[in-house]
């Protein structure tokens, strides 16, 4: 799978409400630009669209700060690979819904830091949702 380069850098800071600050801010700049729901046109589906609000639905839902805080770190570089991206994702059905097929995307901030990129496509309507934005993680092995 190749990795998308993106020229931007992952928002910077450590307190929720710095990051949630800068990142929504830029959701609200997408928002301004549609009077219905906010979307971003994507090159690897051919300029169809990709609607962002099931990120922000998903995101309130977390419980946990530190994941949504490293959300929302990704989303400026998450919006620049749909955007741009044209490398093929990793694509299967979604086990917990069949109606659905999910796509993961891989992508790397100027950084160098590796993320991914998850849209759910229905398949009936053929709409396409940005679900989450997270950072890959090493996995340590365990002792022997």
């Amino acid at each position: 799978m190749k990795i998308y380069k993106a020229k931007t850098k992952k928002l910077t800071g450590t307190d929720y409400r710095e990051v949630y600050k800068k990142s929504f801010g830029f959701y609200r700049v997408i928002c301004s630009r549609t009077k219905r729901r906010p979307y971003v046109r994507s090159s690897y589906f051919n300029k169809e669209k990709v609607f962002l609000e099931l990120f922000w639905h998903h995101l309130r839902d977390k419980k946990n700060h530190r994941d949504k805080v490293r959300w929302m770190k990704y989303f400026y570089c998450a919006i620049e690979l749909i955007q741009n991206s044209r490398f093929d994702p990793i694509t299967k059905d979604n086990p917990n819904d069949k109606s659905e097929i999910l796509h993961r995307f891989s992508g790397e901030t100027r950084d160098g830091d590796t993320f991914y990129v998850q849209i759910k496509e229905e398949k009936r309507s053929g709409r396409k949702w940005l679900i989450s934005v997270f950072p890959f993680e090493k996995r340590k092995r365990a002792p022997r």
